[in-house]
């Protein structure tokens, strides 16, 4: 049967949707389970169509699915198999949400305008899910939006561990690049023993994914510049970012991001950029054609992994955090 035992009693049980299958699979291997068979499909006007292949009752059950392109599509599939779950008597539900959705809209920046974020906790509360799981969220505060427990875990071991192995540490100044991301930065600072840096700018309100960089505090010169964010989506502001680091004299920029959103022209401007490496992990899907030589793209699976094995086994999400070092 499909799943581990314990005690003849507790049952493991992973599914996922269809937008990542690569990461549901090494998720897998990394439990030692296989995927439950699932059957989903799109009717003719888009409907979505799910059924589990084999029985879920009494189990504890993760549901795999990251919010990738076409999100919409695939935040949906993900409640309705939440659905399928609680009425197949499953015993605990866990929503596993590599990248969650509609994060960046957390709270209202102007009149009239939805808090985004914390409907999709509703949204899944409601599908009946207990717990959700997710990576780097765009803000800590999303974790209040869920009246149940949440783990929020964090890339920044498996980041910080490729930048501390393959830069001279001496020489690493860490950016944040804004305000909103210097309590990360400053995680990063602890890790590998560098100075800080903060790029202060202004986004214009009525122009999506583009800000305006204004200054860089800190010194920069004749430093390797390693700037941390989490995610990239179209590539402009952290290309500003960079230029900005050069103009005051940093010698290399690498660029790290948990999320590669990579959405059009990113790939282009990334790559035409003087950014020497881009680092982004798995937790979303990236095609060869978004592909290019200077990006590197880590295995999210083992801490996935090592994290529902912790929930599953009633154990201490947190631990996998605790005494970090690279």
């Amino acid at each position: 049967m499909t799943g581990i035992t314990q005690n003849n009693a507790k049952r493991m049980v992973l599914l996922a949707g269809r937008s990542h299958p690569e990461l549901a699979a090494a998720v897998a291997e990394n439990l030692g389970v296989e995927l439950v068979p699932t059957r989903a499909y799109n009717f003719a006007n888009g409907e979505i169509y799910v059924r589990f292949e084999e029985s879920v009752r009494g189990c504890d059950a993760f549901v795999m699915q990251t919010h990738t392109a076409p999100v919409n599509e695939w935040i949906m599939e993900q409640l309705l198999m939440v659905d399928a779950l609680k009425r197949a008597s499953a015993k605990r539900i866990t929503v596993v949400v590599p990248f969650y959705g509609y994060a960046r809209q957390d709270k209202k920046h102007a009149g009239r305008e939805p808090i985004s974020a914390r409907l999709m906790a509703d949204l899944f509360a409601a599908a009946g899910a207990d717990r959700i799981m997710s990576v780097d969220l765009h803000t800590a505060q999303i974790q209040g939006f869920f009246n149940g427990p949440v783990d929020h875990l964090f890339a920044l071991p498996i980041l910080a561990a490729h930048v501390g192995r393959t830069v001279d540490r001496s020489k690493i100044t860490v950016v944040s690049p804004d305000a909103g991301r210097v309590r990360v930065a400053e995680r990063w600072t602890d890790i590998l023993g560098s100075p800080l840096a903060i790029i202060h700018k202004r986004r214009d309100p009525d122009v999506p994914n583009e800000a305006k960089v204004l200054e860089v505090v800190g010194d920069v010169k004749g430093r390797i510049c390693v700037v941390v964010d989490d995610m990239i989506d179209t590539g402009g502001t952290i290309v500003k970012a960079s230029e900005a680091l050069f103009d005051n004299g940093a010698e290399d920029v690498i660029v790290t991001a948990t999320h590669g959103v990579l959405s059009p022209p990113a790939r282009q401007r990334l790559q035409d950029s003087r950014i020497k490496e881009v680092v982004v992990t798995d937790t979303l899907p990236i095609p060869m054609s978004n592909r290019f030589p200077r990006l590197t793209v880590l295995p999210i699976a083992p801490l996935i992994a090592r994290a529902i094995r912790e929930v599953f086994d009633e154990g201490s999400v947190t631990s996998l955090f605790d005494h970090v070092g690279v």
